[in-house]
C-alpha cells in the first residue's frame, strides 16, 4: 500500500478470551497490509501491550472495578462497559480528527455498543467483526421469526428436541435463549442492538465460506447493502504471539511428544464455561475408565463457586491415571492441537476452539455450555460430521447412561472405533478445504484482497458512514 501516511484502524474488542484473541489477530493481519493499529481496550481483561509492541494501545476506563463480570452477570457488566466507555472513546476519536489523522474506520465487536453510538455521533465508518459462525448470528433470526409467528415460547419442554423447520439441524434448544421462557424486553434488546449491522460499513467473519455457505447467504440477503468479508480462519491467516489472558503450561509438549500418534485426548472447556463437582468427577471417572491418554486442562475457575477446581478431583485420580494423563491448569491451545500425537479434542465448542481443531484436522466431543456453543455443536455433529455430541443430563438415573459412562464410550468412539476413524478422515478433508481457502485464489484470501481494498476506499470518502451496495464479496 502506497501511501505517504499510513492509514489508521481504530479496533475495539470485548473484552472476553473468545473474542479478544480473533480481534488481535485481525490486528495483525491488518498491519501486516499497511496499516496502523490502535487497540481501543477496556482496563478490564486488558491485552499485554508489550506482547504487541507494533499496535498503539487505548485504555478505556470502564470502572468495572470490584464488578461481578461472571457469565451470570454479564448482561450488567456490558450495559456498565457500554455506558462508562462512551465518553473516553469519544474524545479519543474528536483528538484523532482535530490532528487530521488519517483514520479510515472503527472495528470493533457488536457486544460494544457505545461504539456504534460513539461512530455515528462523529460521522466515522464502522466495521463490525464476527467472532462466532453466520450459522450462530442466522439462529438469532430464526428466534426472532418464531417470535413473530408466536411459536414462542414452547408450552413445554417435550418440544425442545425438535428440529426446527426448515432450520436443520437446529432444535428449539439450541436456539440462543431457553425457548420454554419468555424473554425479557431488556434481553431482547440487547440482541437487537448486537445483532443490527445497518449502521456498518460491512462484516468481518472469523469463518469460512466453505463450512458456513448457506448463513452466510441468507444473512447476506438480510441485509444485501452491507458486504460480508469471512476472512476466516484469522489464527492461520496471522500466526501471532500468545494473546492468552492466561498463563501457559507449556510443559505439557514434552509430555506429548512421549505419545504415540494420534492417541491423545485433548479436553478443554475454554475459557468462561464452569461445571459442578459432580461432572467434574464424572468427567475424571469417565476419562480414566476409556483408558485412553489425555491431557486435561482444569483451569481454577472450572467450577462454580470456586478457584481451585484441580482441589476437587477424585483423591486416587492421579495414582489410578499414572502417566497416561496429564492435568494442567491452562495449555498452549493451538500447539497442542496442532501435535502429531493429538487425536481428538473434548471442547465446550467455543468457535475460536473449534475452528483451530477443524484446521488441524483433529476430530471433537461436542460438550457445549452456553452462547454459539450449541449451535456450533450441531454443525459438528450433523453437518460436517467430525464429533461426536455429548448431551449433559444429570437427572438421568440409569447407570449405564450416566455421564461417565457416556464420556467413556464417546473418547472410545472417537479414538479407537471405525466411526472415529471416518470422522478423523473426514476431518483430515475439511482441513484441506481451509487451506486451500488461505491459498492465492481461494475465498478467504479473496476476501482479504477485498477487505483491504475497501478499508482504503473508507479512508479515502467523506467523514460519514458509507455503503458498498451489492452482496457478499
Amino acid at each position: 500500500m502506497k501511501t505517504k501516511r499510513k492509514v489508521r484502524v481504530v479496533l475495539v474488542p470485548y473484552p472476553f478470551q473468545g473474542h479478544i484473541t480473533p480481534m488481535l489477530q485481525l490486528g495483525t493481519i491488518l498491519h501486516s497490509k499497511g496499516f496502523s493499529i490502535t487497540i481501543a481496550h477496556t482496563n478490564f481483561n486488558s491485552p499485554l501491550p508489550s506482547i504487541h509492541p507494533q499496535f498503539t494501545f487505548l485504555p478505556l476506563p470502564d470502572k468495572l472495578d470490584g464488578f461481578d463480570t461472571s457469565f451470570y452477570n454479564i448482561l450488567n457488566a456490558v450495559s456498565v462497559m457500554n455506558t462508562n466507555c462512551e465518553a473516553p472513546f469519544e474524545e479519543y476519536l474528536v483528538g484523532m480528527m482535530e490532528e487530521e489523522e488519517l483514520l479510515a474506520c472503527v472495528i470493533y465487536d457488536s457486544i460494544m455498543t457505545f461504539v456504534d453510538v460513539v461512530a455515528l455521533r462523529l460521522g466515522i465508518p464502522t466495521m463490525v467483526l464476527r467472532t462466532t459462525t453466520a450459522a450462530y448470528m442466522h439462529s438469532h433470526i430464526l428466534m426472532f421469526r418464531l417470535l413473530a409467528h408466536k411459536l414462542l415460547p414452547l408450552p413445554d419442554e417435550s418440544q425442545l428436541h425438535a428440529t426446527i423447520p426448515k432450520a436443520y439441524p437446529l432444535r428449539f434448544k439450541d436456539l440462543p435463549l431457553d425457548a420454554t421462557k419468555e424473554i425479557p424486553k431488556a434481553v431482547l434488546d440487547f440482541i437487537h442492538s448486537y445483532t443490527d449491522i445497518r449502521s456498518s460499513s460491512g462484516v468481518i467473519w472469523n469463518t469460512v465460506d466453505k463450512l458456513d455457505s448457506w448463513p452466510l447467504q441468507q444473512l447476506q440477503r438480510n441485509s444485501p447493502a452491507v458486504p460480508f468479508f469471512p476472512i476466516g480462519p484469522l489464527h492461520k491467516m496471522a500466526p501471532t504471539s500468545t494473546t492468552s489472558l492466561i498463563e501457559e503450561d507449556t510443559n505439557c509438549m514434552s509430555w506429548l511428544d512421549r505419545k504415540a500418534p494420534n492417541s491423545v485426548v485433548y479436553v478443554s472447556l475454554g475459557s468462561l464455561a464452569t461445571i459442578d463437582e459432580k461432572e467434574l468427577i464424572e468427567m475424571a471417572r469417565g476419562l480414566a475408565k476409556s483408558e485412553q491418554p489425555f491431557l486435561w486442562v482444569v483451569r481454577p475457575s472450572l467450577l462454580s463457586g470456586t478457584d481451585d477446581a484441580m482441589g476437587s478431583l477424585p483423591e486416587d485420580f492421579k495414582e489410578v491415571i499414572g502417566d497416561r494423563g496429564l492435568v494442567v491448569k491452562w495449555a498452549p491451545q493451538k500447539k497442542v492441537l496442532a501435535h502429531p500425537a493429538v487425536g481428538g479434542f473434548f471442547t465446550h465448542c467455543g468457535w475460536n476452539s473449534s475452528l483451530e481443531s477443524i484446521c488441524e484436522g483433529v476430530p471433537l466431543i461436542c460438550r457445549p455450555c452456553f452462547a454459539d456453543q450449541t449451535v456450533n455443536a450441531r454443525y459438528i455433529t450433523h453437518v460436517w460430521k467430525i464429533g461426536i455430541e455429548l448431551e449433559i443430563n444429570n437427572n438421568n438415573s440409569n447407570k449405564n447412561n450416566c455421564l461417565e459412562k457416556r464420556i467413556e464410550r464417546a473418547v472410545r468412539t472417537l479414538m479407537v472405533s471405525e466411526q472415529g476413524k471416518e470422522m478423523k478422515k473426514r476431518a483430515i478433508e475439511m482441513k484441506v478445504e481451509v487451506e486451500r481457502s488461505m491459498e492465492i485464489g481461494g475465498s478467504s484470501c479473496q476476501s482479504l484482497d477485498h477487505l483491504v481494498e475497501f478499508i482504503i476506499s473508507l479512508s479515502r470518502g467523506p467523514v460519514r458512514p458509507i455503503r458498498w451496495p451489492g452482496t457478499r464479496i
